[in-house]
């Protein structure tokens, strides 16, 4: 929180850009997996940027017939887009990460069933 405030008087974008990431590299290192997963995990660059390349693909069709005609299209494009994907850095840790989520699911679950009883 100290950090956010000094941001927030130096750059208000530096800030946002702060608060949309904490929560994700947080719960990496919540997760033990930060240094294995968090070059790729603790931005959503990733996302903004298959976003950005659907918008570059569908954005300039203004009727669509129906919405199983967009679905198509969005597919399509998704398809298209995943030829220049690149591996996540650290994808092979992700059953650790997927067993580390089971077990912090389970734990929370615990204890809300704990505070309800």
């Amino acid at each position: 929180m100290k950090i956010r405030s000094e941001l927030k008087v130096l750059n208000l974008s530096a800030m946002a850009s702060l608060d949309e990431g904490v929560e994700e590299t947080l719960t990496l290192h919540r997760l033990g997996l930060f240094r294995e997963l968090g070059e790729s995990l603790k931005t959503t660059n990733s996302l903004e940027s298959i976003n950005a390349q659907l918008g570059q693909r569908i954005n300039k069709v203004d009727h669509w017939r129906n919405s199983d005609q967009k679905h198509r299209w969005i597919a399509t494009a998704l398809l298209d887009i995943e030829k220049s994907f690149r591996k996540i850095k650290g994808y092979r840790y992700f059953p650790r990460l997927q067993e580390a989520l089971k077990r912090s699911m389970e734990q929370r679950t615990s204890e809300k069933a704990k505070k309800a009883a």
